[in-house]
């Protein structure tokens, strides 16, 4: 394996979105496509899609919720769904994982939360130190590791337009901030910082606020970090804002690192 290209993407829907799966990866070849919000059970998953381009495909599903998948152009030697711990709820549609090689990628969406007074958010930050211990298991920070996904959090001010405004909100309330810190300061490395360290670059804009591409009014909560064996490989990473300015876009967009194996 030489150069490796990997990408994220939520889809918020994966049956909606194969037009744009189909007209983005015509133009960019990836190595390995994570996604996330599938919304569609295993039986109606799209196999047959990524078959066709020359992709294996591993997936675990719900009807209308959560729900991942990790495309690869080369099979992996092994592949997983959720966090494994024993504890509840499991992350079976929220967290899959391969290892091609020596090299691991995990693939995650992380709860929204909700409010920062519901049920959900002291979940979501639990989930962040499960993920912690769950990385450790697979090797972090010492083996080469790639996190990726929606991890809804924009983890700085310049990751969310108007920071001000959102101290209370569940993607940048101190408390999930905190949690994304403590998750690198395990050992990884944001590698679109690494690489895009300026203000205005995003990966999420959302539905509700009008012409939110146009004004970039966007959050950057989708991420690809890297444990520092495999981030000293980065080359590039980059938000490809096209996608959501393309017809029925997803509200997210994908993110793109490489690396030189």
């Amino acid at each position: 394996m030489d150069n490796f290209k990997i990408a994220t993407f939520n889809v918020n829907s994966i049956r909606s979105r194969l037009p744009i799966l189909e007209r983005w990866l015509a133009d960019n070849r990836m190595d390995c496509l994570c996604l996330q919000e599938t919304k569609v059970e295993d039986g109606s998953f799209p196999a047959s899609f990524f078959g066709d381009l020359g992709f294996h495909v591993c997936f675990s599903g719900e009807k209308s919720y959560n729900g991942v998948a990790i495309a690869s152009t080369v099979p992996p030697d092994e592949h997983g769904f959720g966090l494994g711990d024993g504890e509840e709820p499991s992350g079976r549609t929220r967290i899959a994982w391969c290892r091609f090689g020596d090299l691991r990628v995990i693939n995650a969406y992380v709860p929204q939360g909700k409010a920062i007074d519901h049920p959900d958010y002291p979940m979501k930050l639990r989930f962040f130190e499960r993920l912690e211990d769950f990385l450790r298991s697979r090797g972090a920070p010492k083996e080469r590791l790639a996190l990726v996904g929606d991890l809804n959090v924009a983890p700085t001010e310049i990751d969310v337009t108007n920071p001000k405004n959102k101290k209370n909100h569940v993607c940048f309330h101190e408390d999930v901030r905190k949690a994304f810190r403590s998750l690198c300061s395990m050992g990884l490395v944001d590698v679109f910082r690494k690489h895009r360290p300026g203000e205005g670059e995003y990966s999420f804009w959302d539905y509700r606020v009008p012409n939110s591409l146009e004004r970039n009014i966007g959050w950057r909560i989708d991420h690809i970090l890297a444990t520092a064996p495999l981030a000293e490989r980065s080359i590039d990473s980059y938000s490809d804002r096209e996608p959501r300015a393309w017809e029925r876009p997803s509200d997210h967009t994908v993110v793109v690192a490489e690396f030189r194996l």
